[in-house]
């Protein structure tokens, strides 16, 4: 799929090309490919004289490549975006290509974004810069409010791990921990770790690419100024991804304690059921070995009398635990 974004009064008009001759038509300042077909990118090479490398988003690039500029001046960038989906989280590799040097860039230049799915973070840039006009001038300040809405959505996916682990506690705290509830708790809160891993590895894939941005020079001083505002976000964002590491901590060790109780008392009933069978064992032993005369036969009640026997030698034992509160 392939949208550009142009400039009017302010704002961002997202158009969907179908077609090169579609394409010929405006002059964006920003063009999104989203799992983008092979006319897509020749429809790109044609127009704008721009190559898309084949491993644009490949995982498995060299570090090297991951930030790096071109000879005729565009800045190559791949960064990781997040998708906080609860059932499956994970990062989206973008690729972004900044062009100055074509002459349909203009003095404004193009930002290029490709990626092979939906991003939550673009569609955030997208409805923003629709609504507030002035927000974007070039094709730089795309760039930083792309990276600055990812910012942004890791901040309300970490708000959201904190609701999550705020039931989990409760659910911990409460008085009558099941297994059930326990397994559920520790379900949670490996989602909650899983995701709050990703937003700390997003947020450290971020710093870096604003910090080639800052490098490279590109920037004016308002534009520099944002990307510093942008850093400090993400140094406040690691401050509570610290905290809710902490906090999974906590709740892991309390839930597994919680879980060891349990198992200590059903291990305890056994225990005081083993004790509280030793006197009727004892006493089935005597009755059963061999004598020469043995009660049972001789006496009437001899059955009889040895079953009360037993039955009463075990209740003792079972009411001197219940007293001490020994079967709770």
């Amino acid at each position: 799929m392939l949208n550009i974004f142009t400039l009017t009064n302010g704002r961002l008009v997202q158009e969907e090309i179908g077609s090169l001759e579609e394409l010929a038509r405006f002059t964006p300042i920003w063009v999104d490919l989203e799992d983008p077909s092979a006319d897509e990118k020749r429809w790109i090479a044609e127009h704008f004289e721009l190559v898309i490398p084949q491993d644009a988003v490949d995982e498995d690039i060299e570090e090297s490549a991951r930030f790096y500029a071109e000879d005729n001046g565009e800045l190559h960038i791949r960064t990781d975006f997040l998708i906080a989906d609860p059932d499956n989280p994970r990062q989206v590799r973008v690729a972004f290509i900044v062009n100055q040097s074509s002459p349909q860039a203009r003095s404004r230049g193009v930002l290029f974004s490709i990626h092979n799915e939906s991003v939550p973070a673009l569609r955030l840039v997208r409805m923003r810069a629709r609504r507030m006009p002035g927000l974007i001038d070039d094709a730089k300040d795309v760039l930083l409010a792309l990276l600055d809405g990812d910012t942004e959505y890791c901040a309300d996916a970490l708000r959201d791990i904190y609701d999550e682990l705020e039931t989990a506690s409760r659910q911990v705290l409460d008085n009558n921990v099941t297994d059930e509830v326990a397994s559920s708790v520790l379900a949670t809160i490996a989602r909650q770790e899983d995701l709050n891993g990703r937003i700390r590895r997003n947020m450290m894939d971020t710093r870096r690419a604003i910090g080639f941005l800052m490098r490279s020079k590109l920037l004016d001083a308002e534009q520099f100024g944002d990307a510093r505002e942008i850093l400090r976000d993400i140094d406040s964002l690691d401050g509570h991804t610290t905290f809710l590491f902490d906090k999974i901590n906590f709740l892991m060790d309390a839930t597994l304690a919680f879980i060891n109780i349990n198992q200590n008392k059903i291990i305890k009933l056994f225990s005081v059921a083993a004790v509280a069978l030793l006197p009727p064992t004892l006493i089935a032993s005597v009755y059963g070995m061999n004598f020469v005369n043995m009660p049972e036969i001789e006496w009437t009640w001899g059955y009889p009398y040895s079953l009360a026997l037993m039955v009463c030698s075990a209740l003792v034992p079972m009411w001197y635990f219940r007293r001490r509160g020994w079967l709770k």
